[in-house]
């Protein structure tokens, strides 16, 4: 599937919004910024993606694991039922990061990361539910060591 700059498929269109309708953004550059804010690819997904791959294991990429489940995973191993989240610092709360939370339109920013981690753990009951193994990582955490996790979950499914 094509993608754009930004990691959406090519074929996802923005709606402008209205004038009328108040943006939850704190200013026109903010907005811009994070409509900008890539959803795949990033460096610490790629850094362990070339791990993986390296090591003999293939997979999807930015796939969702279960058909009828409108939420993707970063890495999915199908046949393993294997689904790996490299998770955000800031948009998902890390506890070591979490608290760097932005003063501009920070009662927004607080509900945003809580309904993120509710739909996280959703996402992770539903995913063991199904028998699928949700792994779930930090943007930050050392890459060789989140591989060489991975490898180990996935190979022991196999």
């Amino acid at each position: 599937m094509a993608r754009r700059a930004d990691g959406r498929p090519a074929t996802a269109e923005r709606t402008p919004r209205s004038e009328l309708v108040p943006s939850w953004a704190s200013s026109p550059d903010v907005r811009r910024r994070m409509q900008r804010q890539q959803t795949r690819d990033t460096a610490p997904e790629m850094a362990v993606r070339r791990l993986i791959h390296a090591a003999g294991l293939r997979y999807r990429v930015d796939a969702a694991p279960l058909p009828n489940l409108r939420r993707r995973a970063d890495v999915v191993f199908r046949p393993a039922r294997v689904a790996l989240f490299i998770d955000g610092c800031f948009w998902h709360g890390c506890p070591d990061h979490g608290s760097r939370r932005t003063t501009a339109n920070a009662q927004y920013w607080s509900a945003k990361v809580e309904r993120n981690q509710g739909r996280d753990r959703d996402t992770d009951e539903r995913l063991r539910t199904a028998g699928w193994l949700p792994l779930r990582v930090w943007e930050h955490q050392d890459p060789q060591s989140v591989a060489t996790a991975v490898i180990a979950e996935v190979r022991a499914r196999l």
